[in-house]
């Protein structure tokens, strides 16, 4: 559990009132770029978590539900949409049979990567603020060696580790 007895900053309300407008800002667009391609924008979500799974990981209704943060049933009916306009199939699982596994469909392939590629556009094109915002809240002002970050900043050619950080958390380099 993280220490609470620090006092929160001004900087800090700012930064992570920042990170909440950019990450807001972010996904709205995300509804926005799926609604266009002719899909709602949880259909889109599920064909990402279907093909964005881990390695090694099966999208298991459980699986997709977890990651998309839906209760079992509401998955369930997401993907039986999915299913009836031929994005993704059903196919029981070899190990397991009791398990459903969800298989993208040609279709779906096509379509998500449309969305995708048109959101992997965008995040390249307006990403650095979101970085930067998570970036002012990533470490405590007290633990930055006393100077502000525009002054550190400066004196370093090379991006600060938190800024690496930052980036490489939304896919940036």
């Amino acid at each position: 559990m993280p220490d609470m007895n620090f006092k929160i900053t001004e900087a800090e309300y700012r930064a992570l009132g920042e990170l909440r407008y950019r990450i807001r800002r972010f996904l709205q667009e995300g509804d926005a770029t799926a609604q266009a391609a002719g899909m709602e924008p949880q259909q889109y979500l599920l064909l990402l978590a279907v093909r964005g799974l881990p390695a090694g990981r099966e999208a298991s209704i459980r699986t997709l539900a977890d990651r998309l943060s839906l209760q079992h049933h509401s998955t369930v009916e997401l993907v039986d949409r999915l299913e009836k306009h031929g994005f993704v199939r059903r196919e029981r699982s070899g190990t397991d049979r009791r398990q459903v596994l969800v298989l993208l469909q040609p279709r779906g392939e096509k379509l998500l990567e449309k969305v995708a590629g048109k959101r992997i556009v965008e995040l390249r094109a307006n990403g650095r603020a979101l970085v930067e915002a998570m970036g002012a809240l990533l470490e405590p002002e007290g633990k930055q060696g006393g100077r502000s970050r525009e002054d550190r900043e400066k004196k370093s050619k090379r991006p600060t580790m938190r800024k690496k950080t930052a980036r490489r958390a939304v896919g940036l380099k």
